[in-house]
């Protein structure tokens, strides 16, 4: 059994506590959080901390299958060349795949994470996650713009879905993007997910999208083009709206990651479907497109917001608490509990792990981190801010 205090904790459970006492149990559940009002008496075997308590992060987007390609892709290259570039540079060595995404899975553990949403194209990865410390949920993810060959990749996602079964890992079958699935593809996974928990789509990436799906032209078309990726006939969405409304399943939770041109209009029409989480990963945006997510039109639409890392294709290192001081750097009236709120207990709920993570609780096993070198007084984290897992 420990007992541990800080300066402040935040439990997302109620409002921002001051030298309250945790109690947890040798295996991390909490026995029980005391509030002192800020007047922590002296008890033997207390770790006191100078800085803020918070419950175990939670990576809602992630490709740890792609950890080989860290430094690989050029910044600042726009998303049709950072996938062409993906396409050229990918590796098929197992060994290096393997050998990344473990020591991927390590950083991410000692960075604080305790749970993640990984997309997988392949197994490659599954053997790390069963041996893991983080929980994973398997995004098993399709795409595919020529029609005739759309039976042919959802029988393929099928295999590795058994292999996630047969692992006892939860997974769920998901589409990449509205610019990269046929029409065809999106009927039929639509078919496999009618029971879906988890649902995620790469939304609203690049401005270039909205120009694919409604005129077939634009920076993705020549993508696509100098790729040889364009079939006889191609059949796309009309638009974001079309896919989360009438082509994506209605089961479950959906997350739609990155988000970086969103615009009003669409972020309203969407509305009506129930269960919708939006997925940050700013510093992939930077990368890619050198933009960030319009924030503060999410929180002005009411949106829930989540946290995710993206890969290390576009992303010089796994760790939400990067992402979330990028937020803050961006829009510095953003306050702190904000932030860990987007990065644990949001995150916990579009995964569906709310009643064991994201908050410090009686009874729940959330993982304790602490922020460090925080300006406490005004609750906003600096750059040099960091993070230490504490259970």
């Amino acid at each position: 059994m420990k007992r541990l205090s800080a300066q402040y904790i935040i439990t997302n459970s109620g409002p921002l506590l001051k030298r309250a006492l945790i109690t947890v149990e040798d295996d991390g559940t909490i026995i029980n959080v005391e509030e002192t009002k800020g007047d922590l008496k002296e008890r033997h075997s207390t770790e006191f901390y100078n800085g803020i308590i918070i419950p175990g992060f939670v990576n809602c987007h992630c490709h740890l299958e792609l950890s080989h390609m860290k430094g690989k892709i050029l910044k600042g290259s726009g998303l049709g060349s950072f996938i062409e570039q993906i396409r050229s540079t990918r590796d098929n060595n197992k060994e290096n795949i393997f050998s990344s995404a473990f020591s991927a899975d390590d950083y991410m553990f000692q960075e604080g994470i305790v749970l993640c949403a990984d997309v997988c194209n392949t197994s490659d990865t599954f053997k790390i996650k069963q041996d893991s410390r983080i929980s994973y949920f398997n995004l098993l993810e399709v795409f595919g713009l020529d029609p005739d060959k759309a039976g042919k990749r959802i029988n393929e996602i099928k295999k590795v879905a058994e292999t996630s079964r047969d692992m006892n890992l939860p997974f769920s079958l998901v589409p990449h993007s509205a610019y990269s699935m046929s029409l065809t593809l999106f009927r039929l996974l639509s078919n496999e997910s009618l029971n879906n928990r988890i649902t995620s789509i790469h939304f609203m990436e690049t401005d270039g999208e909205e120009t694919f799906l409604k005129n077939q032209a634009g920076p993705l078309m020549s993508s696509y083009k100098r790729s040889g990726l364009i079939p006889s006939l191609l059949e796309t969405a009309k638009s974001h709206a079309d896919v989360v409304l009438n082509e994506v399943t209605k089961s479950g939770n959906l997350i739609l990651v990155h988000g970086t041109f969103a615009d009003r209009t669409t972020v309203r029409q969407i509305k009506e479907r129930r269960n919708l989480f939006w997925c940050l990963c700013p510093n992939s945006n930077i990368y890619i497109e050198n933009k960030t997510p319009p924030l503060n039109l999410l929180i002005e639409e009411g949106c829930e917001i989540v946290i995710g890392t993206d890969s290390l294709a576009s992303n010089s290192n796994l760790s939400i608490l990067e992402e979330l001081k990028t937020l803050q750097f961006s829009f510095p009236e953003i306050d702190i509990e904000d932030l860990v709120e987007w990065g644990t207990i949001n995150g916990a709920k579009a995964l569906g792990e709310e009643e064991r993570f994201g908050r410090i609780e009686s009874g729940k096993k959330p993982g304790l981190l602490l922020l460090d070198n925080v300006d406490l007084q005004n609750m906003k984290l600096l750059p040099e801010s960091f993070v230490t897992r504490l259970i």
